[in-house]
């Protein structure tokens, strides 16, 4: 397999993750995305979004979208599951990736803090909207695990949306967001990080990091 990525790609990140978790093994390689490497026109057949991840299986089939890759590796290697076997508590998992995938990554990644640049905002500007964005998403999903059992976000393993925190936070941390007040996110991060196959993914221990 080949995995198209960035060291600071919060996306990229969960499907190392993944891989490191099911003992997978994929060549790696790297799409700069400051430099727009991500929109070469030898890329975009690869993915037509111009965005990383994506995953290239054997036959030469690209997958995209890092929750769909890492759902589709949990299904053709279900050790360890990522997924609860409980449908309810499935869906959870879900809605809490994509808080994490849908509201928070897509609203203030790359692309739309360029944009908000493009539209004449100035750095603090820019930089406070993706501050906000951040710290009220994380903040609800403070709430939705409130109540759930640990370590990890849902109980004793950690499942997809332990996968969608670690970036999160990661990024959040390189916004000046202070997560004090959210100690079951922190506690599950912990849990986490100790775990290799999550140390192993952080960006500062990718090829490519700078």
């Amino acid at each position: 397999m080949l995995l198209y990525g960035y060291y600071r790609s919060s996306a990229a990140y969960r499907v190392r993750i993944a891989l490191n978790l099911k003992g997978l093994q994929a060549e790696h390689r790297f799409r700069h995305l400051r430099r727009g490497e991500q929109r070469s026109v030898d890329y975009l057949p690869t993915n037509p979004q111009g965005l990383v991840p994506a995953l290239v299986l054997e036959d030469g089939t690209a997958l995209t979208q890092s929750l769909a890759i890492v759902e589709y590796l949990d299904e053709t290697h279900p050790t360890p599951r990522l997924m609860p076997a409980d449908p309810v508590q499935r869906a959870r998992v879900r809605a809490f990736a994509q808080a994490i995938a849908c509201e928070i990554h897509a609203v203030q990644n790359l692309k739309i803090l360029s944009r908000l640049r493009a539209l004449g905002h100035d750095d603090a500007t820019v930089n406070a909207w993706a501050h906000d964005t951040i710290a009220e998403g994380l903040a609800a999903c403070e709430a939705l695990i409130a109540q759930e059992s640990g370590p990890f976000c849902f109980g004793a393993r950690p499942t997809l949306a332990d996968l969608a925190l670690v970036p999160q936070l990661y990024n959040a941390r390189r916004f000046n967001v202070v997560t004090t007040a959210m100690p079951r996110l922190l506690a599950a991060e912990a849990a986490s990080l100790a775990m290799p196959a999550f140390s192993e993914a952080a960006p500062e221990r990718q090829p490519d990091a700078e």
